[in-house]
Parts: C-alpha cells; sequence; structure tokens
C-alpha cells in the first residue's frame, strides 16, 4: 500500500511542477511579447494596476531625465503626491540596476538630499503635494536638480557648510 501512495505523491508532485513550469513559460512569453514591453520582469499588483490606469487614460508617465542626460519612463497616477513620484523613481531605478549590475544598493536618503525632481525649473520639494499642483501631465519630463537641504530651516539651500566639529564647544 505505501508504494501506491508513493506513486500517487510523485505523480502529484511532477504535476504541480509541470504546471509551475508550463505557467512559467507562458509568463516568459507574454512579458517578452512587444506590446508589454513596459510590463516589469517581476510586475507587482501595483505596476499592473498603475499601466491599466495609464491605458484607461486616469494615470501618466513621465520622462525622468538623469544628471548624465540618460531617461527613463515611469507611470504614476493622475492623483499621485510628489512622494509616489520618487517611489516609482526609486522603484524603476532599483529595477534598472539589478537588471545591469546585479545586487547594488542605492542609499536614496543620501539622494533626496542631495538632489530634488525639478520640471520647468519648478523643484518638487513638497512630498505631499499634488504633482497636478506643479502642471505636469502625461508625457512631462522631470529633471534631477542638484540641490541640498539644510538642517537648520528644513529647506532647500544651494550649499551646505560642513563643519568637522559641529556643534562641540570647549568647556573649561
Amino acid at each position: 500500500m505505501e508504494s501506491g501512495s508513493r506513486g500517487e505523491e510523485a505523480l502529484a508532485y511532477s504535476n504541480a511542477a509541470t504546471k509551475r513550469a508550463r505557467l512559467q513559460s507562458m509568463l516568459s512569453a507574454l512579458l517578452d511579447d512587444p506590446i508589454l514591453a513596459d510590463v516589469p520582469k517581476k510586475p507587482t499588483v501595483t505596476d499592473v494596476e498603475t499601466l491599466i490606469n495609464l491605458e484607461l487614460g486616469s494615470a501618466m508617465k513621465l520622462t525622468v531625465v538623469k544628471m548624465d542626460n540618460t531617461h527613463f519612463d515611469i507611470a504614476v497616477l493622475n492623483s499621485s503626491t510628489v512622494k509616489d513620484l520618487k517611489m516609482a523613481v526609486e522603484r524603476k531605478t532599483n529595477e534598472i540596476e539589478q537588471g545591469q549590475m546585479g545586487h547594488r544598493h542605492i542609499s536614496w536618503r543620501h539622494v533626496w538630499t542631495n538632489y530634488c525632481l525639478c520640471h520647468h525649473n519648478e523643484k518638487l520639494l513638497d512630498d505631499a503635494s499634488l504633482l497636478s499642483n506643479y502642471v505636469l501631465r502625461n508625457n512631462s519630463k522631470v529633471h534631477f536638480f542638484p540641490f541640498v537641504t539644510s538642517k537648520l530651516s528644513q529647506k532647500h539651500s544651494r550649499r551646505r557648510k560642513h563643519r568637522f566639529f559641529h556643534g562641540l564647544s570647549k568647556r573649561s
């Protein structure tokens, strides 16, 4: 009896493995289709929903131009905030870097303290404000702009002074 149950388990396992392999091959064939070229290799539900909303007109495609004049496209909802845009830039950049160089860590805290996004010379500084407040529309371009926040005012300034022993004083 035990040999019969082992045979059934092996058959069930091989059927599951066959189904999984067939699903993976179908998924890879779908993702290689040129019509679905904008779908990431490992899509999340949010990515797919945003792309569907882009087709329906309730999302927009933005071009992000990096400092070396290379660019990439991202899709965000029309009701997105600057924070949502930054998160989309982070996801897309991490995806591109993983595909090109393998495992690589980018310090986004460092990036956002030294650079900001800019559209038509207007800096996108307030994370809570809507993108529509900055007149961002479908196919708009957003640029990285070197800018640094000052710790005192929590606002962006053109320059930050670095002091090695800032805050330390001699007490005798």
